[in-house]
């Protein structure tokens, strides 16, 4: 535990002066600089601060979602810098060490001064990241977009031919701050028509109390006529905080549970019912949770008991992993699975059609948007709320409207 501290303290120690070392090439005026290391020093100790205050009894609050941001705001810029600095640092290393030992001039400097430039190009670089988190956490994450998905099934019923679904997920009401922007949100939900509404899980952070404030507006999501439904997210177990009784994390898990009742939606544990449209019908099938690296409540062969593989399936699994290793060989052959979770890790970089990159790529394969094996399909939703990070920066809160279509996907 030490070792870690001191490595720690370490990197923080050559990112402060790196950082300062570009500052200072850029900046002469003293106060400036003063001013630098005051406002430095101060956010460094307010961080450590609030991080030593964490109650794991009490879980994310408004006080740890500022901080977050205020780690990521601070450092995430000088990281950059020092980089940039550091890189620098290794070429006067290299070139000294040519000038010395090869061209036998021990005549100048071993080391060559800092070049201004560099320190600029390093500032520079550092600017994006710095203002992309400040937008991030002031309008990115109520900048709702609404993603409208088309996918072809050659066994759709003929019924269902055009059908559309809404889909929202990872709703986190616990972050929520901005009464105007939530009321917009649903509203958008609400313009788009669809047969039928379903939520993927994760209503709130860890307490069912997050999300009393919301349930009014929650409510105002009109009725579908095929119904709203939904399953459970990960941290809709109450797994991340400590109880002072197993009493107290089960009623709180089923107080959780009621709040999908409390706003209209039908929670699917592990079950599944018939949606039926002019005398046919698809099976919509809700697992709880189950993720590689998270709780694994869900289960896949009781949801689906007494279907076959003929039937159409539409299945609702929060964790995407779920599809990667279990759903997608599945001998019943799920069409289609919703899923959410990843929340595109709230930071990347979209161009629709051309280049999608974030750092979830690393942990899920499929990390955002629609995805396809053996003929069977995952969405995974971009996710409703914010969670740890009070912002999005790149990639934004999502309302996704899913139409099937009957036939072979166009080419």
């Amino acid at each position: 535990m030490l070792l870690r501290f001191l490595i720690l303290c370490t990197i923080l120690v050559v990112i402060e002066l790196y950082a300062f070392q570009a500052f200072k090439t850029i900046i002469k005026a003293k106060w400036i600089l003063i001013s630098y290391e005051v406002i430095s020093l101060a956010a460094l100790v307010y961080i450590i601060y609030s991080f030593t205050q964490f109650d794991r009894s009490v879980g994310q609050t408004k006080q740890t979602l500022f901080t977050m941001g205020l780690l990521l705001l601070v450092y995430v810029p000088k990281i950059l810098v020092t980089v940039v600095m550091l890189g620098e640092d290794i070429y006067r290393i290299i070139m000294g060490s040519v000038n010395y030992f090869i061209n036998n001039d021990g005549n100048g400097d071993f080391l060559a001064s800092r070049r201004k430039f560099v320190s600029q190009i390093g500032l520079g670089l550092a600017a994006v990241p710095f203002l992309s988190l400040i937008y991030g956490m002031t309008f990115g994450k109520y900048n709702y977009k609404v993603i409208k998905q088309r996918i072809f099934f050659p066994d759709l019923p003929d019924a269902f031919d055009g059908f559309t679904i809404t889909q929202i997920s990872d709703v986190h009401s616990g972050s929520f701050d901005n009464p105007e922007k939530i009321n917009y949100a649903i509203d958008l939900i609400n313009e788009q028509e669809a047969d039928m509404i379903l939520f993927t899980g994760d209503i709130v952070n860890t307490h069912a109390k997050e999300m009393h404030p919301w349930i009014d507006a929650f409510n105002r999501i009109k009725p579908y006529k095929y119904g709203k439904y939904s399953v459970l997210g990960n941290h809709d177990y109450g797994e991340y905080v400590d109880w002072p009784t197993s009493q107290a994390k089960e009623k709180n898990f089923q107080d959780i549970k009621n709040l999908y009742g409390q706003i209209g939606f039908n929670l699917l544990l592990n079950q599944h019912t018939f949606i039926e449209k002019d005398g046919q019908r698809i099976a919509l099938i809700g697992v709880e949770n189950w993720g590689k690296n998270f709780k694994q409540a869900g289960d896949l062969n009781k949801a689906s008991q007494q279907l076959n593989k003929e039937d159409f399936k539409i299945l609702m699994s929060h964790d995407p992993s779920h599809w990667e290793y279990e759903v997608k060989k599945h001998d019943k052959h799920f069409h289609l699975t919703l899923s959410g979770h990843t929340h595109g890790m709230q930071f990347g970089i979209e161009i629709p059609g051309f280049f999608k990159w974030s750092l979830a790529q690393y942990v899920y394969k499929q990390w955002a948007g629609l995805y396809e094996e053996f003929g069977r399909y995952v969405y995974v939703n971009r996710g409703f709320g914010f969670h740890a990070y009070p912002g999005r920066v790149g990639i934004m809160p999502e309302i996704t409207v899913i139409q099937l279509k009957k036939g072979e996907k166009l080419a």
